[in-house]
């Protein structure tokens, strides 16, 4: 059964099943958390009984993208695929400490924080991703689904980027005209060389799992699904 707080919506696990891990699952730029409840993340909830779905509702707020028109947000976009200098520096901060305080939220009420995974899609997936990869709490991992992360911000914050300490699966459309490929492959190069800098003794090779589907634009499809499904169940027998 699901409710919501405030638009944040929480599905929580079926009866009879103890709380085992939770998802956060934060959506695109103009999409709203309702929609992928009813779609993606309703078949994804119905494999994993013992997991809790949380999904919050981006703020309403101007988009240059969209002459200026008031869409569901995580940070403002000037155009797509985002050129490397964009960057709403004040939106990204206040949309990473809102994924992060879900996840510190979760910790204080008892989940264990490797129990705890982002999976986000396009701006969704951005924001996840700088949230996970500049947070100190050691998740269960990220996964992204057509998404990036704003070369701007990396430049911005290169002190508090570090190595994943989790998996990451990296999900993307060999078609993606919003967010090509090689936007996902020049993250999944960043993102590597943190783990060389990083070091970390924990930090093991393949850490980024990265799936291309041929012929997906910007999107999701029936086998990216499988491919989510089949991460996460492995992420959660670890």
């Amino acid at each position: 059964m699901s409710h919501t707080t405030d638009q944040l919506l929480v599905i929580h696990p079926t009866a009879g099943h103890q709380h085992r891990a939770t998802v956060i699952f934060v959506h695109g730029m103009g999409q709203l958390n309702t929609t992928w409840e009813a779609g993606f993340v309703k078949e994804l909830a119905g494999r994993f009984p013992s997991v809790k779905w949380v999904l919050p509702q981006a703020p309403i707020r101007p988009v240059s993208w969209n002459q200026g028109m008031l869409r569901p947000s995580w940070f403002n976009v000037w155009n797509l695929p985002p050129t490397p200098s964009e960057y709403d520096e004040e939106s990204i901060k206040k949309s990473v400490s809102t994924i992060q305080g879900l996840i510190r939220r979760e910790v204080d009420a008892g989940t264990n924080v490797k129990d705890i995974f982002l999976v986000g899609f396009s701006q969704g997936a951005a924001t996840s991703l700088c949230a996970g990869l500049t947070s100190q709490d050691e998740i269960g991992g990220i996964v992204s689904l057509s998404g990036w992360i704003p070369e701007a911000h990396r430049h911005a914050s290169p002190a508090i980027y570090r190595a994943p300490p989790f998996p990451i699966l990296w999900c993307h459309g060999t078609n993606d005209k919003e967010i090509p490929l090689s936007y996902g492959r020049d993250a999944e190069g960043f993102i590597k060389a943190l783990s060389k800098e990083g070091a970390s003794p924990g930090l093991q090779a393949g850490v980024i799992t990265f799936k291309t589907y041929e012929g997906l634009d910007h999107s999701t499809n029936d086998t990216e699904l499988e491919d989510v499904a089949a991460w996460l169940s492995t992420q959660l027998q670890s």
